[in-house]
């Protein structure tokens, strides 16, 4: 997990399929503050709670004219199951391929129990309305992140 992008660096261009049904890229979201919660994998407990919080203050990232989006290596199929699981109401950008999630540095080696594989480190970042990464929140705790996003983007003003 090496490469992550800095504050005040650009953040990293992509464009990927969405739950929503249309393809999403930085390009397309100039203009408007943007969160990418990057998570491990649909339906798993953390994943779970940490989605649900951010689905649950959404009305208030959308007062502050900011785009949230979940970002997973999990399957368009995976995600719309997930979203009708827990009633989600932000998109889920698939990235099987991990080219955005290696771009964003948190695509690497894990380990669970002895166990080393590949797989995502729960890392959120914070993208102002000009491309610029403002925050990175490295190794998230999932309680009370997205309240602590939420004021983070406030704090943009």
């Amino acid at each position: 997990m090496s490469n992550l992008p800095e504050p005040g660096a650009p953040a990293p261009a992509f464009d990927l399929p969405a739950s929503s049904g249309e393809n999403v890229s930085l390009a397309s979201l100039k203009g408007s503050p943007v969160v990418l919660f990057f998570y491990p994998k649909d339906n798993t407990p953390g994943c779970t709670i940490e989605a649900c919080n951010f689905r649950d203050l959404k009305g208030e990232f959308d007062q502050l004219g900011a785009r949230v989006f979940g970002v997973s290596a999990d399957s368009l199929k995976s995600h719309d199951n997930f979203i009708s699981k827990h009633d989600l109401n932000m998109p889920l950008l698939s990235d099987s391929e991990h080219g955005m999630l290696t771009a964003y540095g948190v695509w690497g080696e894990k380990k669970n129990y002895g166990k080393t594989y590949m797989g995502i480190t729960r890392t959120t970042v914070l993208i102002d309305a000009g491309g610029k990464i403002v925050r990175v929140w490295k190794k998230v705790k999932v309680d009370g992140h997205a309240d602590e996003v939420l004021t983070a983007v406030r704090d943009l003003g």
